[in-house]
């Protein structure tokens, strides 16, 4: 008959699992520290992909907040201005911020030598000149690369819609010459 033990009998208290209770208690113990620690990184503000990372670029947010910092109005950080800032009459008008070059991309430190690219903006110069997630940033006009913080003093130097030769170490290995103009990221 489906359902039953074959032959008929019963099942008996020696065909118990004695090991599952363990077993049960290990993955509750193994999602109750998951759990744990997920809300830990979580509270503490932790972006796995983006530790240290050295954003190339300038968000508009943050030009509309040093725009309202020169004119002396004070806004919260992360806040977005109402409008257009114009200050008093008598104050002089502030003088717009020279453009600069931006690649549009965030990197960091790469193991060895060279600034990792971890996240590449989809309109931007460094996709329109091939660069892609992955790669490692050797060179940049001439100038050695061998961290993130010297790859934002060669681009500070750049100017917008200069060519500028990068050498680029792929992550299947090869290297590559690219050409990359760099722009003004808005």
């Amino acid at each position: 008959m489906p359902g039953r033990e074959p032959g008929g009998g019963e099942r008996g208290a020696a065909a118990r699992r004695p090991h599952a209770a363990r077993r049960r208690g290990r993955r509750i113990t193994t999602l109750v520290l998951g759990c744990f620690v997920a809300t830990v990184l979580v509270l503490a503000g932790v972006g796995l992909g983006t530790v240290g990372a050295a954003v190339i670029g300038m968000s508009k947010l943050a030009e509309m907040q040093k725009q309202a910092a020169r004119a002396g109005t004070k806004t919260a950080p992360g806040t977005a201005l109402p409008g257009p800032v114009t200050p008093s009459p008598s104050a002089p008008a502030p003088s717009p911020a020279p453009a600069r070059a931006s690649l549009g991309l965030e990197a960091v430190d790469a193991d060895k030598a060279g600034a990792a690219i971890v996240a590449v903006h989809v309109p931007g110069p460094g996709y329109t000149a091939g660069l892609v997630r992955g790669d490692v940033l050797l060179t940049f006009g001439g100038a050695r690369v061998d961290s993130a913080a010297d790859l934002v003093r060669a681009l500070a130097k750049a100017e917008p819609g200069e060519e500028v030769r990068v050498t680029v170490l792929h992550r299947g290995g090869g290297y590559q010459q690219l050409t990359v103009v760099p722009g003004v990221v808005l």
